[in-house]
């Protein structure tokens, strides 16, 4: 299933009140896989960029002078998203802001069933609990280092990790390394060592599974996360 991942800055919170779309940034997943194909655009608002929305993420207005307006981006916008679920962090801001760009634009607007909501995700998984992205980073243990101002391609790259940990995916790889583990008591008198198997069991793939998993990476392209993966193991086998 393909996703698009993807996150805007703005010159403010309404664009009933005339604030504007001032970048882009958008991932694409493939089955919960980033496949290293993104899309990112900084965009001329046609107007100037109050202090509290700069202060947010750095975009002045003497940087974002000359750069294209939202409607000439919008085909390659398009062509990029297709027919994807569209995913986002409180979803419904970003929603507003875009169909008000297309609306500008005269193009149709995005329906709201196409949303992927991460905010909503998050607080159905922790009730009660900070939902925001940097807190979710922290407790997923995601690295939001880089994230000193906010930045739309960033903040979606880092989304998409989020996403995968709220969807599961990243559990299967819990645990499977050498450690400790606790008994069931849950005490540490109960934590026993995880040694490596002695014997390392038979593959248990078949050749057509194989060959069906190769051509499916090659699907995702030269720049598919999973070949840096690929690239690392093969690297630790040496």
């Amino acid at each position: 299933m393909r996703e698009i991942v993807f996150d805007t800055e703005t010159t403010g919170l309404d664009p009933a009140q005339g604030h504007r779309v001032v970048e882009i940034g958008a991932v694409e997943l493939l089955n919960a896989i980033p496949t290293g194909q993104s899309f990112h655009v900084y965009l001329d608002p046609q107007r100037d960029m109050p202090e509290e929305a700069f202060r947010v993420h750095g975009l002045s207005s003497e940087f974002l002078a000359g750069k294209p307006e939202f409607s000439a981006v919008l085909p390659d916008f398009l062509a990029f998203v297709g027919d994807a679920k569209l995913v986002a962090h409180n979803a419904e801001f970003d929603f507003r802001f875009l169909n008000a760009e297309f609306s500008r634009a005269g193009a149709p607007p995005l329906e709201w069933r196409r949303i992927v909501d991460t905010l909503a995700l998050a607080r159905r998984k922790f009730p009660g609990a900070s939902n925001s992205l940097d807190a979710l980073c922290a407790r997923f243990g995601i690295d939001a280092s880089r994230r000193v101002k906010h930045g739309a391609l960033l903040d979606a790259e880092i989304l998409a990790e989020v996403y995968a940990e709220l969807l599961g995916g990243r559990q299967a790889a819990l645990m499977l390394g050498a450690g400790t583990r606790r008994g069931a008591d849950g005490g540490a008198a109960g934590e026993a060592l995880l040694t490596a198997r002695p014997a390392p069991l038979a593959p248990r793939l078949s050749a057509q599974e194989l060959a069906a998993h190769a051509v499916f990476v090659a699907s995702l392209g030269e720049k598919a996360v999973w070949l840096q993966y690929e690239e690392a193991e093969t690297a630790a086998a040496r």
